[in-house]
Order: structure tokens, then C-alpha cells, then sequence
């Protein structure tokens, strides 16, 4: 298990051993220095723990060292060590950003207690820099297929398998999944990327328009057709057609979106006239269009066409582990269009997140990360903040669940490696590795992994989803 990470610096030798053996002894790490230029020799940004430094010092006093270190990382906790004359000093150095002061004498609980908050603060401050920077580095095109869970490791090379091959696509998943977007992805991966991308929500638009919005129109087709209309099937020609909720489409337009697929020729309104169309069709549904309660209101034949290639898109609550790196790249994001700094993430909002069990999935993980950024997540995030209720059992079988989901969710923040769980679930080796076993915990499936490639850059994924 990793130790708590200290650098003290003092110039009197036997402050110095006496401070270091008292820390030493309740399992803290602790590098002394006898001057400031040792000290800023063993700092870095990726450094884990906390600096603690006398303010009186002969070489190159405290302040300035803090200043120093500042300068390297503000994020580092700095404990400054005074005498009774230098609290207004130390108090000007907190208003600076140091993180505490001790006036002299202090008592060593007091040192160990400031300096174990300071870690805790320190490595919050250092995962969530870790997410920011994987957020960072996913391609705007898959902002909703963020994630290294096995199913969306699947999805995305399932994606890159098949954007050439020209064969229809069926999407399924639950509401704020991300549909569109991997219709969008799967798009731009392939060869029709830069031909155009249309998309039509087939139960937003009345069934009065939605044959002319498909097919098209001559003039005069019907009353008010005063001009030739090209429809959105002709206008997908070479590209890729994306129609949402087709579950929701009539029996009757089934019936001419199925001979569109088998022909690949549309006739608009007032002609007879086929016209070809080279198109690929991603369809996409929140139902299944196979079950038998589907079967009077969803042509069999239909689906069948559309089923060459499924896509299944599992919800949020299925894939947990991607929460902390979606939020962290939704929140940044939000951060860029309201022109806002992010505020960090705590520990009791992360805990909120990840046991939150997401209805509205990926788009409502978006929406609270908005919140965040606005300030409003303590008052206006009631969904994370209730969280799912508590499950009827036992009390044995309650702590197991809650065990396993402190497990899950440490292993998820730390990207499946051990050492940093260890460290932050305080457990020994071996009992770890025993809860994994009992709980039927795969660490490796919360190993960060790098995506088989990157989608092209140009792709929108907005928070709406499909």
C-alpha cells in the first residue's frame, strides 16, 4: 500500500529528526530536507503528497518556498510551521492558497491530521486532473462512446469493422443513450464521411409531412406544392441516412422505406418516375422490434432488411466505470461554452454520480455535468444526490452490495490498478484480491486502455443524444 507522501523542511537538525521519526511511526513517508533548494529538488507536478515547512529559515525562507512551489503546481498542499510572531504572515500565505498553518508548539496529531487531509485533497486534485486529461483526448466524434468498459471497447472496433462495408445498420438503446452519435461516428469513419449526413426523427414529424419529407414532391403534387421538393432520402445520396425512433413510423411508410431498401430507388409525390439513390441507412430504436408485442405495429420483413448489423448501446448503469471520465469531459466542455473555470469534483459528489442509477443515461449525465458548472449541482442535482434507493435485504447482504459497489466504483477511479486501490481503500493485498473473488469483481475490466483508433475529427456530439 502506497504511504502518505510528506517532504518537511526545516533547517534545525533536531526538529527535523524529531518530526521525522514521529510521522515515520504512524506510516508516513517522509523525505526532511535542511533547506528550501533540497526541497524544490524532490517536488514535481505529479507529485502525491504534501510539503510541510518551517517559515524562519536561513537559506531561503518558507513563504518563498511556498511561492515557489506555486509556481510548479498550485495544487500542492502547503503546511507552513510558524512561530507565535508569524501567524498574520501565515494567515497572508493562506489567502495566497497555502493550504494550513501550525503554530508553534503544535501537537503531532495536530501535524498528522493536516497533513492526512492534505493528501486526501491532493489526490482528488490529482485524479481529477487524470480524467481531465483522458476526457481531453477522445475525439469530439465520440464524445458519447467515451468509455473502456468491454462493451464499449466492442462498439467502437464493431464500428470501425464496418464502416466500409456498405450494409444497413439497426442501433438500439434506451432514451440519452448516444444513438445518433454512433450513427454519426460510423458515418465519418467510413467512406461516405464526406458525403452528407441526414438525419430524421421519424415520431417528431406529423404523418402528414413525412412522406414528402422522405420521398420529396413535384409542384403541384398537392395543394400547396408550389415548387419541386428534393426529399431527405434523395438528399442523403452517397452519404448516410439516420432515421430515429422508427419504431414509431407508420405501417404504411414501412411498407415504401422497405422497397426504398430493396430497390435503392425513391419515386417523389407526382411521379412516377424511380430515381436511384446510393444510401446506407442507420436506423435506430429504443424498443425491440423483435418481440412479439412488435409485431402488429413493426413489419417483420422490415426489420429483418434493417437487421443486417446491430448495434446494442447498453445504458449507463450497465457501464458505471465510464462515469468519472464522461463527467469529467461533459463538465469540461460546459466549461468552454458558458466561459466558466470547472469547480473540482469532491469526493461525496463522485459517490453521488456512480451510484446514481442514470434514466436518462448519457444525456442526463451531460445535463448534471451543466449543473456542476453553474454551480448548481448541491441545489438543482436532486437525481445524483438521492440516488437509487436502498434494496430490501439483510443487513449482511446490504453491506456485501455496498461493499462491492465501494469496490467497483474505487477500481473504476483508478483505472483498475492495484496499487492506487490499495492505497485508497486501505486494505492489505491479499484481501483485496479475496473481496474481488467473493464479489466476482474483474479488476481487468476496469484497466484504461487506449480505443483502437480515433474516429475524424469534424463530428458534433452534443449533449441531446439520440
Amino acid at each position: 500500500m502506497n504511504p502518505i507522501d510528506v517532504v518537511f523542511v526545516d533547517d534545525d537538525a533536531d526538529v527535523r529528526d524529531a518530526n521525522a521519526q514521529a510521522l515515520d511511526l504512524q506510516g508516513v513517508a517522509v523525505r526532511a530536507c535542511a533547506g528550501a533548494r533540497e526541497a524544490l529538488d524532490l517536488l514535481t507536478p505529479d507529485f502525491p503528497g504534501v510539503l510541510v515547512t518551517d517559515v524562519r529559515m536561513a537559506d531561503m525562507d518558507g513563504l518563498t518556498l511556498f511561492r515557489h512551489v506555486r509556481r510548479l503546481d498550485a495544487d500542492i498542499p502547503v503546511i507552513l510551521i510558524t512561530g507565535h510572531g508569524d501567524i498574520e504572515m501565515a494567515v497572508g500565505a493562506m489567502r495566497e492558497g497555502a493550504y494550513d498553518f501550525l503554530s508553534k508548539p503544535y501537537a503531532p496529531e495536530r501535524l498528522l491530521a493536516a497533513i492526512r487531509h492534505g493528501v486526501a485533497q491532493r489526490r482528488l486534485a490529482l485524479e481529477n486532473r487524470r480524467l481531465r486529461e483522458q476526457a481531453a483526448q477522445q475525439p469530439d466524434a465520440a464524445s458519447m462512446l467515451i468509455g473502456n468498459t468491454p462493451a464499449m471497447v466492442r462498439i467502437r472496433e464493431l464500428l470501425r469493422h464496418v464502416a466500409d462495408a456498405d450494409v444497413d445498420v439497426l442501433v438500439r438503446g434506451e432514451t440519452g443513450t448516444g444513438k445518433e452519435v454512433v450513427a454519426q461516428v460510423l458515418h465519418r469513419l467510413g467512406k461516405r464521411g464526406a458525403a452528407p449526413f441526414v438525419a430524421i426523427n421519424c415520431g417528431a414529424l406529423p404523418e402528414s409531412v413525412i412522406e414528402s419529407e422522405l420521398f420529396g414532391h413535384e409542384a403541384g403534387a398537392f395543394t400547396g406544392a408550389q415548387k419541386r421538393r428534393i426529399g431527405r432520402i434523395e438528399h442523403a445520396d452517397g452519404g448516410t441516412l439516420f432515421l430515429d425512433e422508427i419504431e414509431s413510423m407508420s405501417p404504411a411508410m414501412q411498407v415504401r422505406l422497405l422497397r426504398v431498401l430493396e430497390t435503392r430507388q425513391v419515386a417523389p409525390l407526382g411521379t412516377n418516375e424511380q430515381r436511384p439513390v446510393d444510401v446506407r441507412v442507420v436506423a435506430a430504436t429504443k424498443v425491440d422490434l423483435a418481440a412479439p408485442a412488435m409485431r402488429a405495429q413493426f413489419r417483420e420483413d422490415l426489420y429483418y432488411r434493417l437487421n443486417v448489423v446491430t448495434i446494442e448501446i447498453p445504458p449507463l448503469r450497465e457501464r458505471r466505470e465510464d462515469i468519472p471520465v464522461l463527467f469529467t469531459h461533459f463538465a469540461a466542455r460546459a466549461g468552454q461554452r458558458f466561459g466558466s473555470p470547472v469547480p473540482p469534483v469532491g469526493a461525496a459528489l463522485w459517490r453521488r454520480l456512480m451510484r446514481h442509477d442514470w434514466p436518462g443515461n448519457v444525456r442526463e449525465l451531460a445535463h448534471a455535468a451543466d449543473r456542476h458548472v453553474l454551480g448548481l449541482s448541491g441545489a438543482q442535482d436532486e437525481s445524483p444526490d438521492a440516488g437509487p434507493a436502498e434494496p430490501a435485504g439483510s443487513l449482511p447482504e446490504r453491506m456485501d452490495r455496498y461493499e462491492a459497489e465501494l469496490i467497483r466504483e474505487t477500481l473504476a477511479a483508478h483505472g483498475g490498478e492495484i496499487k492506487a486501490t490499495l492505497a485508497a481503500l486501505g486494505l492489505p493485498r491479499k484481501t483485496l484480491y479475496d473481496k474481488l473473488r467473493r464479489h466476482g469483481i474483474d479488476r481487468q475490466a476496469y484497466a484504461r486502455s487506449e480505443p483502437a483508433g480515433e474516429a475524424p475529427a469534424g463530428v458534433q456530439a452534443g449533449s441531446s443524444g439520440a
